[in-house]
């Protein structure tokens, strides 16, 4: 029977095969994380171009407004009543990210009740929703992003 401890005891000591075990451990964890920081890093570059985009969407809009001969703005006389003209640039600087934005929503408000006067405020919103890489991650978020600002023509 005291052979039969020793024994039992000195393989509860063995540590063959913990190296592999651990190694197999860590780089699960690693890889794990890799993949996540890359969605990540992607999704806060996805939300930098869309914020960018509504950006230049505004300064599309506050230089173009009713007095502008390419006018955007819902003032009578003005083509673009819709804010056409602002969604088009919105969506020509996102898709100039090589992202695919097909599904990129773009909101152009005139909250004043001059319209699009100067002085006038112009608030630009858009929201998409980002497609993640690795889905088996379970990243799926929608970014947003708005803008604002006052029409200087």
């Amino acid at each position: 029977m005291t052979g039969r401890v020793h024994r039992l005891r000195r393989f509860a000591r063995d540590d063959h095969g913990s190296a592999s075990i651990e190694t197999a451990v860590s780089l699960t964890v690693a890889i794990s994380l890799a993949f996540w920081l890359f969605e990540l890093s992607s999704y806060a570059y996805t939300y930098a171009v869309l914020d960018d985009a509504v950006h230049e969407g505004v300064r599309y809009a506050i230089s173009h407004g009713s007095d502008s001969s390419n006018c955007s703005g819902p003032t009578t006389g003005c083509g673009d009543s819709s804010g056409a003209n602002v969604t088009a640039v919105v969506t020509t600087i996102a898709k100039n990210s090589m992202h695919n934005m097909s599904g990129l929503t773009v909101t152009v408000n005139w909250p004043d009740a001059s319209g699009c006067k100067p002085g006038a405020l112009v608030t630009v919103s858009a929201t998409y929703p980002y497609v993640a890489f690795f889905t088996s991650l379970g990243f799926g978020r929608t970014a947003q992003a708005s803008a604002e600002g006052r029409i200087v023509f």
